[in-house]
């Protein structure tokens, strides 16, 4: 069963699951982000990785070092046409164990071809989100830090699992900073 509005502000506000946390769901000119009706909108921090180089080919089980740089940026970044970043929440999560989550990107952004990937926190994963934002138009497009660039639903589980992702020390537990692929 996915949580409601009440569920999510009590697990932020109480057992810190979201930090920081926006109680309410704030718009004023932005893409929305804070709590919504079944979700939370997370919102997109000012650091990312981009690639520097062109690549023959990416393999998720060789190393990335030197393949990244890392980009602060101000208000916004602009992701040139057919090329994807990674960039990171401005929230940190702590799941509990009893919780699965899904994520979608912002609908805001899929309209100008925009996608954002996001795996689901496992039970018991915390840390800052890394977002791989996909502009898969032929044109460069705005993303925006500091508003909406995800909603994340947390699901219900009708048994909780043996093993969490803490208990296995997953590899990426704690992120504090945009992690690249690690095998």
């Amino acid at each position: 069963m996915v949580k409601n509005d009440k569920w999510i502000k009590k697990m932020a506000l109480e057992r810190k699951m979201i930090e920081p946390f926006e109680v309410g769901q704030v718009r004023n000119g932005k893409i929305s982000f804070g709590t919504s009706s079944y979700g939370y909108d997370m919102r997109l921090s000012n650091e990312f990785m981009v690639m520097k180089k062109n690549s023959d080919l990416l393999d998720p089980k060789q190393s990335q070092d030197g393949l990244f740089e890392s980009v602060t940026v101000k208000d916004y970044i602009e992701i040139p046409r057919n090329s994807v970043i990674l960039g990171k929440t401005v929230e940190y999560f702590r799941i509990p164990r009893d919780i699965i989550t899904i994520a979608f990107g912002k609908s805001t952004y899929a309209r100008c071809g925009i996608f954002v990937n996001i795996t689901p926190f496992e039970p018991e994963w915390e840390g800052f989100v890394t977002l791989s934002i996909a502009n898969i138009t032929s044109a460069p497009v705005k993303v925006y830090v500091n508003e909406g660039i995800a909603q994340v639903l947390f699901l219900d589980v009708s048994e909780v699992c043996e093993v969490s992702y803490a208990d296995k020390k997953g590899k990426y537990q704690a992120q504090k900073t945009i992690a690249v692929a690690k095998i």
